[in-house]
């Protein structure tokens, strides 16, 4: 039986690097948060059906939190390399061509992501001025997510492209 790529010639596995760890609790950040969401839902739909008024800015809290989860948990998914591919096309070209595929993909999804990191450095300090009118959090808070999140993401696609172009320039024996 082969060693999977994780593992080394003795069969022994290597232990994980920090980025692993890193993305590994982002994963479990990002469990933590829907927990969060869901007992806040849960609790306003319990008061209501009760025939009590909700807590103010409880509904705030899952609508807040939703940007943060989808950009924690996109961010651990990119580094899994668990997103969502359309690999049928992908998988009928030759390795090389896949790999410049790939590589390609990433980069154009990298300048998109520096994009929307550039436009956050005018909407998050705009946004700050702004507060929610249940909790009072200034929204600075919640477009954060943005900017963090693409840099979060942008870390595992520069990965998947270093991966990519040794795949590309691979010497053939």
């Amino acid at each position: 039986m082969a060693a999977s790529p994780g593992q080394g010639s003795e069969g022994t596995e290597r232990p994980p690097s920090a980025w692993a760890r890193f993305y590994g609790v982002l994963g479990h950040v990002g469990g933590l948060i829907l927990a969060v969401m869901a007992g806040a839902v849960f609790v306003q739909v319990v008061l209501r059906f009760l025939g009590r008024s909700g807590i103010d800015g409880l509904e705030e809290v899952p609508r807040y939190l939703f940007v943060w989860l989808v950009m924690i948990g996109a961010a651990a998914a990119m580094w899994r390399n668990e997103h969502t591919i359309l690999d049928y096309f992908l998988n009928l070209f030759s390795p090389r061509i896949r790999a410049f595929v790939i590589a390609f993909t990433n980069a154009v999804s990298i300048v998109l992501f520096i994009y929307l990191i550039k436009l956050s450095f005018t909407l998050v300090p705009n946004a700050q001025f702004q507060t929610s009118p249940g909790l009072r959090l200034p929204l600075g808070y919640v477009f954060a997510a943005i900017p963090i999140g693409a840099v979060l993401i942008i870390l595992p696609m520069l990965r998947n492209i270093h991966a990519a172009l040794r795949t590309l320039w691979q010497k053939s024996s």
